[in-house]
């Protein structure tokens, strides 16, 4: 039986030989043949020369996925069992952690697909009709590659509406605990498969967290203490110092406190605490860690508990722009008061902590194009007022996770933020996803996450 075959418009843009994976219906010009949605088809050019092959659903805008730019006969257990092994040695050379993301749709070659694996269980989405019709496959070949003690679906997302197909979960394979532990970066985390956002945990910000292990230490100068030689014990017919270097504050007293060497943080949009612990793991002093959700806050505790920062850390649920919003006016507040001839009878608000290291992680604000302009209101309210909260000369880590925030247009944002707030900004790190979501050139849907370390000092 002869293959269906999409022959392309002459005039549409030439992404497809570029790479790209998706090809929308306003670049097709016709049908040859019929093909079951959902089924493999021939993508053509308008001269009808070969370009590759995708499965199709004429009910969804991006029609065809590409899944292979060479001929191919079936999507069947042999060809996820290939892909899969190729995904698995990816993870294997780059990612230290065995928890990690497996299969990263597009950039692994398999559209609408996505698995991340959670101690020895598997959670996987399938968004597409093209991989929903071959679930039994994909789960054949994943038990075959990774050998999981469980395979749970968590296919609750509303893509699969554009695709006409009904939001999914529930186990497929195997045995499935709810709730789950992980290391990363050497921390223990739990993880909710079953209720938690999207599988349950983020991981491209893997390295992103470990990135900021500079920052946690070097602060203990600013509070007045040094290392100095230990005083000899008293009655001692040694020298007067026993020539051991120890933390000695502005009185002369020797500190005891293990991180007094540590940064002060404050951790907003929290959710389960990952960027504290990466925070307390490197050496901070004392972490703020807030988020709006009780649920993501206990689970935040449990996190913090098990992994023994408890003594460190301070768990806030509220609005993050609220709390942001009432520190910076308590601050502003008492630089007012510091002024003479104010009236100090005045009360002043609860608020103006400041911090050595402010952290926002927030979600998506823009999660279609016509939400950019109130995202871009957004994310300049939080870093505006994050970076007021900033010690002189500290830290604001600040990050995006919408892909129609584009990289020119929040580092534009940020600035204007900077400007208002009279502070200057100095770029220190600016990365994206993690290893096991690599990206494919020329597929900017895939480039959707920035992440920025400032220096920030004022005007």
């Amino acid at each position: 039986m002869t293959r269906a075959k999409i022959a392309l418009q002459r005039g549409r843009k030439k992404r497809l030989e570029q790479g790209h994976p998706w090809v929308y219906a306003s670049e097709i010009d016709k049908m040859e043949g019929t093909a079951e949605p959902g089924g493999l088809v021939d993508v053509v050019s308008h001269q009808g020369r070969y370009l590759a092959t995708g499965y199709w659903n004429p009910k969804s805008q991006i029609t065809v996925r590409i899944i292979s730019f060479k001929p191919l006969e079936a999507m069947d257990a042999a060809f996820f069992h290939e892909r899969f092994q190729q995904a698995k040695e990816h993870r294997s050379r780059f990612v230290p952690d065995q928890d990690c993301r497996l299969v990263y749709g597009e950039a692994d070659f398999l559209p609408g697909l996505t698995v991340d694996r959670f101690n020895d269980v598997l959670v996987i989405q399938l968004l597409t009709l093209g991989m929903d019709i071959h679930r039994d496959a994909i789960i054949e070949a994943l038990i075959e590659v990774f050998e999981p003690r469980g395979i749970y679906e968590r296919s609750d997302v509303g893509v699969r509406q554009l695709e006409g197909l009904e939001k999914r979960t529930g186990v497929l394979y195997g045995e499935c605990p709810a709730i789950l532990e992980i290391e990363e970066n050497g921390l223990k985390l739990e993880v909710d498969i079953v209720e938690g956002q999207k599988t349950g945990y983020f991981y491209d910000q893997r390295e992103n967290r470990a990135s900021i292990a500079p920052l946690m230490k070097g602060w203990g100068l600013r509070s007045g203490i040094k290392r100095m030689p230990k005083p000899a014990e008293a009655g001692s017919a040694s020298a007067e110092t026993t020539g051991e270097l120890v933390p000695v504050n502005a009185n002369g007293k020797e500190v005891t406190f293990p991180y007094w060497d540590g940064a002060t943080v404050l951790e907003c949009f929290a959710h389960t605490g990952s960027f504290t612990l990466h925070a307390c793991k490197y050496g901070a002093k004392k972490v703020t860690c807030l988020d709006i959700s009780e649920h993501a806050i206990d689970t935040a505790r449990r996190n913090v508990e098990r992994n023994g920062f408890t003594d460190r850390v301070q768990f806030v649920v509220t609005d993050a722009f609220d709390y942001l919003r009432l520190q910076t006016k308590g601050l502003e507040e008492r630089l007012e008061r510091s002024r003479a001839g104010t009236d100090t009878s005045k009360p002043i608000s609860g608020g103006g902590q400041t911090w050595d290291v402010v952290i926002l992680d927030p979600p998506a604000f823009a999660k279609t194009k016509n939400a950019v302009a109130g995202a871009v209101r957004g994310y300049k309210d939080i870093n505006l007022h994050g970076m007021k909260l900033v010690n002189e000369g500290g830290y604001l880590v600040t990050a995006s996770c919408s892909y129609h925030m584009r990289p020119d247009l929040f580092l534009e944002t940020i600035q204007e933020a900077a400007s208002d707030a009279g502070k200057l900004l100095r770029l220190v790190e600016w990365r994206a996803a993690g290893k096991d979501h690599p990206q494919l050139l020329g597929v900017t849907e895939g480039h959707y996450l920035k992440f920025a370390i400032f220096e920030v000092r004022s005007k």
